[in-house]
């Protein structure tokens, strides 16, 4: 089965693209960003469900949909558009559409209405190919679109459970503070052309959720939750990435005192204390996906992979969500300071690890607190 996906914007594409795969596994789902890609892919590759937004750049998707009806009128075609008068309705209706989506969607409403669309998958889902000998081997072949992290545990559950009512920012921000791929992925899409009209850069989780509005969060989120793995299940996993959102949370309650002590926005600090093991998160859904596939790793594996591959995963990362250089700076805090640093945020970030260290150095601890005006 092949689902075709018309849709100018790359975090809502991945959601709905998410959303196919999760009720057919099977499914093969090409996204497109233009109206003209969009009709060469249609001529040279047939679909069996088309969903296409109404406006883009280029021309409107309407234009897609007249001609796969043209072509095979029993192709069921879903509009994708923030219009929801009765003329615009009527208007799609007249040229075959099946499904009228309006945005802001609600993930369940298109979860039901896709299932009704799509025809059954004629085969199972079969595991992709793994790149690489090695686990190792396969963390530094796999592309960067490939990476991410998996949610918290329970926190599926919750994202699930936040689908059923309409959700308030502050709401979201305080079942969400803690969760290192939702941190990301928001702040990643609030810093995209789509959401960052003003070209101001965004450094903490509760400025993307004020950005995005509660249900373009919500959203984002729940396609997180539609990801295979999405969760660790692998007990030893679990444990590991235990002892990392320990470390997270410890560093983040210690950072935010500080930044309130010296009377800075802890939000950001706070965030980049969430991310801080972004690179070792990383490793753990990858051996997840990977166990899933049947491939053995042992103890000794995967703490290989943490050690070797860790700091190259969160670089990658960081670089593909294209993360705000503030951010990176306080990120990078956490694992030392360049010479010349004068930026009290990154001090404060720097002094906060420093603190929380077993054995700290105290000649260092003085210097950072006096460069952060704690004398």
């Amino acid at each position: 089965m092949r689902v075709m996906i018309l849709e100018d914007d790359p975090w809502i594409a991945d959601l709905l693209k998410q959303i196919v795969l999760s009720l057919r596994p099977a499914a093969q789902v090409k996204c497109l960003d233009s109206v003209a890609a969009a009709l060469m892919d249609w001529q040279q590759h047939a679909a069996d469900l088309v969903i296409s937004d109404w406006n883009l750049p280029d021309d409107s998707g309407t234009h897609l949909l007249e001609q796969v009806h043209r072509d095979n009128s029993q192709v069921p075609l879903v509009m994708v558009t923030g219009r929801a008068d009765r003329s615009s309705v009527l208007e799609v209706k007249a040229i075959g559409v099946s499904a009228f989506i309006s945005k802001p969607f609600q993930v369940p409403k298109v979860l039901e209405c896709l299932q009704q669309l799509l025809p059954a998958d004629e085969a199972e889902a079969c595991v992709a190919p793994l790149a690489g000998d090695s686990f190792v081997d396969h963390l530094a072949a796999l592309p960067a679109s490939a990476l991410d992290l998996p949610l918290l545990a329970g926190m599926l559950d919750g994202l699930q459970q936040a689908g059923e009512e309409p959700p308030s920012l502050q709401l979201l921000n305080e079942r969400w503070q803690r969760d290192p791929a939702l941190t990301a992925r928001l702040i990643a899409a609030a810093n995209s052309s789509q959401y960052n009209r003003a070209n101001q850069a965004c450094l903490s989780l509760a400025e993307a959720l004020h950005r995005l509005g509660p249900v373009t969060s919500l959203n984002l989120g729940l396609g997180l939750g539609l990801r295979p793995a999405a969760e660790l299940e692998d007990a030893e996993l679990k444990l590991q990435a235990i002892a990392y959102v320990e470390q997270i949370e410890r560093l983040g309650e210690r950072v935010s005192r500080l930044a309130e002590q010296c009377h800075l926005d802890p939000a950001p600090l706070h965030s980049a204390a969430v991310l801080q093991r972004m690179g070792e998160l990383c490793v753990l859904h990858q051996a997840q996906l990977w166990k899933n596939a049947g491939e053995t790793l042992d103890a000794e594996q995967l703490q290989q992979a943490l050690d070797q591959a860790s700091n190259v995963l969160a670089y990658r990362l960081k670089a593909h969500w294209r993360l705000p250089t503030p951010l990176r700076e306080l990120i990078g805090a956490c694992y030392g300071l360049a010479s010349n640093n004068v930026k009290r945020e990154t001090i404060v970030m720097r002094l906060a690890v420093c603190e929380l260290h077993p054995e700290p150095d105290q000649q260092d601890l003085a210097r950072l607190r006096r460069l952060a005006g704690l004398t």
